[in-house]
């Protein structure tokens, strides 16, 4: 006999009600058992016994098919149910869209919209797919809701982390219920990863890989797991397409097994608006549709805003109706997320947003991709970290947290300005934090210390954990004691040197090896005397310059060491202030063939200073003015175009060929970086898309054609002087040149080895890119294969612009100086110091014969600098007055035969 039903708990509510009619329903039906109306519902007993419950709302579907198999109305039992729903107070997780976090494999009943790619996916017959797409574009809800969740069998999920062996172990781990540890160390082969699964491998955010992961043979044996496993897709950020080509098995994998993500078509964007809340019995209002497809078609990294603006708008619903007035009523598509998070923000204490910010923070790259901390790292109160995953901000689970989506970076101006803020001071945490991780990894190995340069470069007030604090008190005592053990050493050497060169003494009146030995120390003492001279005549440059010139042109001659030859570069270069405006200098260019220079300001106004007139200060005209900070100027290979692009994306064309400036248009396009193909202006958009315009002159600039290089959003462009081959910086700093030749047809054809932030052509196919502390020149006259031609260092501060031009690079850093390089046939010669600016100097530019310089700084002085060309030896014996004397010889040079380096 089956037991009678729970009784109905006490009330009149409208849940309470309609449950107590299923349950009339049923009686009138005859009181048939819940195992029989699952036979004739084909929904589980459990679930149609829960309907009647009266605990909370059934689904519709659940409700119909109820009310049908105990011969009830169906429309009219969904009237009732939407009567109820309606009358119901909204719940907080009752919502039909995931909001900012990634779909998993159990939201696969609400995600619509790509169930093409998602076919496309489970019948391919390749054994390893690539699928590419910018952030945003919904490549992990794809492979988690889409491939995985219609996938038979198990499937292995992981993303690379900091080390890909132990994230594939943990992900096996949770598959098979094996320890984590074993399994890491059985998977050390790779070979053992298709022994142990062979099914479907999945690796999410596969750019994890080259933003995290710093150990190349880790790099190296995910690739080789990977590629012996028996079916694998691998996710990848589109402007990480480029790091891919540095693994070349990678590459061999990948060929003709890629899958480009896009945004989704009108008709797929309408699925994933209106189908989610078809399956709860709701609807979305007609206006509010007809929104959102103006707001979000096209555009590639919109889908996770659209799901949290849709996910607010839920909770301000009317009845089961989404409204237009609600989604307004969230911020719409641009603001809801800004607003979220922002409102979670304000609600915490002071200590509490302090802690906000420091988690958030440790969440993100320098590159602006998300990464995941375990909670130990974080050393946060639970209860903000818990009011974060609340808003569904960040997603915490057993093995770490992490940001729901990159979005909240792009989307959330607090934390893109924190970011902005200490970007310099996120890469140099992810250094601390990796290195602290692998120092516990090994027993606290003393081995893996910071020493020397990498110890004093951590910057001051970085919020260390307990283990980062211990790492960097351990390295300062490793460091302490290496110091201490150096002066020892020294002192041991310098009494073992005396003691030899006494028995050279001894040895020399006997022997003609003696005598050749003798002749050794000679030239030992000469490279002991010529450095230290280097070293005093640098001592001396504030007090003497003239005599500290002579020492190192001296010392030079004697032996010419490398310390020597950098002691003869110019310090007093004279300068001029061309202009001191009422904002700091953001970019600059100099004109390629006339006298004239362009610099953009923070205010957005944009200067066209004459350099061929005489009077100081130099004649300037307002060219142009943009609405936000002016990010990068370029003249046309004439001379006679300017054009400029600020932070809102607006591109101005200037006319300047009469030097008074002309503004001609303003592009009907969003760019984020621009360059010249001679006379035709190259813009890309945040998708990395090119634009060719020309007949800039005319009243309307003609749109040419379009490129698409599929490297995802570029930070910089730059063509080579006969506009065959394009230099593209992705966001990602990987430098990638390209044929442009045939713009049907663009060719990538190479990825240069080091990350740069910029890139600029000059002369006949040299290169020149920007890294972090350093500038290198490259040879492209075979673009598929450049070479490394020379590495300048910055001296010290981090590079923020080179130019290369007229045998010269000028190399500007955050430390106030420039300094100005002269090439040749051997290695690049420091020819000048420029000191000058009070702050970082932000920008810099070089006449076209390279002869003076042209910097701008954040002090707002636009400065122009007259290096003299001249040879060290001309220019330094013409200013040494008085010359050495025989004393002052003797007192650096003390036992050498008395050169002078200048002669009457």
């Amino acid at each position: 006999m089956p037991r009678r039903e729970r009784p109905l708990d006490e009330g009149e509510s409208g849940l309470l009600r309609f449950a107590a009619d299923l349950r009339r329903l049923r009686e009138r039906a005859g009181s048939p058992t819940y195992r029989e109306l699952s036979r004739r519902a084909h929904y589980s007993a459990a679930a149609l016994s829960e309907a009647a419950g009266g605990r909370k709302l059934p689904s519709l579907a659940v409700t119909k098919a109820y009310a049908k198999a105990c011969d009830g109305d169906p429309e009219e039992w969904a009237r009732r149910w939407r009567a109820v729903a309606e009358s119901e107070p909204h719940g907080s997780n009752d919502s039909p869209y995931v909001g900012l976090a990634m779909f998993q494999p159990g939201d696969a009943p609400k995600f619509f919209g790509r169930e093409r790619l998602t076919a496309e996916l489970l019948s391919t017959r390749n054994r390893f797919t690539g699928l590419f797409g910018p952030s945003g574009v919904g490549k992990s809800s794809l492979l988690r809701a889409g491939l995985i969740a219609r996938t038979r069998g198990p499937v292995l999920l992981f993303t690379p982390g900091a080390n890909p062996v132990e994230e594939c172990a943990i992900a096996l781990a949770r598959l098979t219920g094996e320890e984590a540890v074993a399994l890491a160390d059985e998977l050390k082969d790779p070979e053992q990863l298709r022994a142990r699964h062979g099914h479907l491998v999945v690796v999410d955010q596969f750019e994890e890989l080259f933003t995290l992961c710093r150990n190349e043979e880790l790099r190296q044996w995910l690739v080789t797991a990977l590629i012996g496993c028996e079916k694998v897709v691998i996710g990848v950020r589109a402007d990480y397409y480029g790091h891919c080509a540095q693994l070349p098995d990678l590459v061999e994998a990948l060929e003709g097994a890629q899958l480009l993500l896009g945004p989704m078509t009108p008709d797929e964007l309408r699925l994933a608006i209106t189908e989610p809340a078809a399956a709860v019995g709701a609807k979305v209002e007609t206006a509010l549709l007809a929104r959102l497809m103006a707001d979000a078609v096209g555009q590639a990294a919109v889908l996770p805003l659209l799901s949290h603006a849709l996910a607010q708008t839920w909770q301000h619903r009317r009845g089961m109706t989404l409204t237009l007035a609600g989604y307004e009523e969230v911020g719409g598509l641009d603001h809801a997320v800004a607003r979220t998070a922002q409102e979670v923000f304000d609600g915490l204490s002071a200590r509490g947003q302090e802690q906000a910010r420091r988690i958030l923070l440790r969440l993100v790259t320098a590159e602006d991709t998300k990464r995941r901390a375990h909670q130990a790292e974080l050393e946060a109160d639970d209860e903000v970290l818990f009011a974060l995953a609340a808003a569904r901000l960040v997603v915490i689970d057993r093995d770490g947290v992490e940001l729901a989506h990159e979005a909240l970076i792009r989307g959330w101006p607090t934390l893109q300005r924190w970011v902005e803020d200490e970007r310099e001071n996120i890469k140099a945490q992810r250094e601390l934090t990796h290195a602290t991780q692998t120092w516990e990894s090994l027993d606290r190995d003393a081995g893996v210390l910071f020493r020397g340069r990498r110890l004093a470069n951590v910057p001051e007030g970085l919020f260390l954990n307990a283990g980062e604090r211990a790492f960097l008190a351990a390295s300062r005592a490793a460091e302490e004691e290496v110091s201490l053990s150096a002066r020892r050493r020294t002192r041991r050497q310098r009494q073992l040197l005396a003691a030899l060169a006494a028995l050279v003494v001894v040895a020399a009146s006997s022997t003609a090896f003696a005598l050749q030995a003798n002749r050794t120390a000679d030239e030992q003492r000469a490279n002991a005397a010529v450095l230290r001279a280097v070293g005093e005549a640098a001592a001396l440059r504030s007090t003497n310059p003239s005599l500290a010139q002579q020492i190192a042109l001296a010392a030079y001659r004697l032996v010419p060491l490398p310390q020597a030859r950098n002691g003869l570069r110019q310090e007093d270069v004279p300068s001029q202030v061309l202009r001191e405006a009422q904002s700091e200098v953001t970019a600059l260019v100099v004109g390629p063939t006339q006298q004239q220079v362009a610099t953009g300001y923070r205010d957005g106004t944009v200067v066209l200073t004459s350099l061929t007139d005489l009077p100081s200060p130099r004649t300037s005209y307002d060219a142009t003015r943009h609405s936000g900070a002016v990010t990068a100027l370029a003249m046309d290979s004439t001379g006679g175009l300017v054009a400029s692009v600020s932070e809102d994306g607006a591109v101005h064309v200037v006319d300047v060929s009469l030097g008074k400036p002309r503004e001609l248009t303003v592009l009907p396009v969003r760019a984020v970086a621009i360059a010249w193909q001679g006379t035709t202006l190259v813009t890309t958009d945040a998708d990395g898309a090119l634009s060719f315009w020309t007949d800039l002159r005319r009243d309307r600039p003609r749109l040419l054609t379009t490129a698409q290089l599929g490297l995802g959003p570029l930070a910089g462009l730059s063509f080579r002087q006969d506009g065959q081959v394009l230099a593209a910086v992705t966001t990602g700093r990987a430098v990638h040149l390209a044929d442009v030749t045939d713009l049907r047809d663009v060719k990538l054809l190479s990825l240069t080895r080091e990350f740069a932030g910029s890139a600029q052509f000059a002369g006949d196919g040299a290169l020149l890119t920007t890294a972090g502390t350093a500038v290198h020149l490259w040879d492209t006259a075979d673009p598929r294969d450049p070479v490394l031609r020379a590495e300048i260092p910055s001296g010290g501060g981090e590079v923020t612009s080179a130019w290369l031009g007229g045998g010269r690079v000028a190399v500007a850093t955050d430390d106030g100086l420039v300094r100005l390089w002269l090439l040749g046939d051997g290695e690049p010669v420091e020819q000048a110091l420029l000191r000058g600016h009070a702050g970082p100097v932000t920008a810099v530019g070089l006449t076209p014969q390279g002869d003076e310089v042209v910097t701008g700084g954040a002090d707002r002085a636009v400065r122009l600098w007259n290096a003299d060309p001249r040879e060290p030896a001309v220019r330094i014996c013409e200013q040494a007055i008085p010359r050495m004397s025989r004393e002052e010889w003797e007192q650096y040079f003390g036992g050498l035969e008395f050169t002078p380096p200048c002669r009457d």
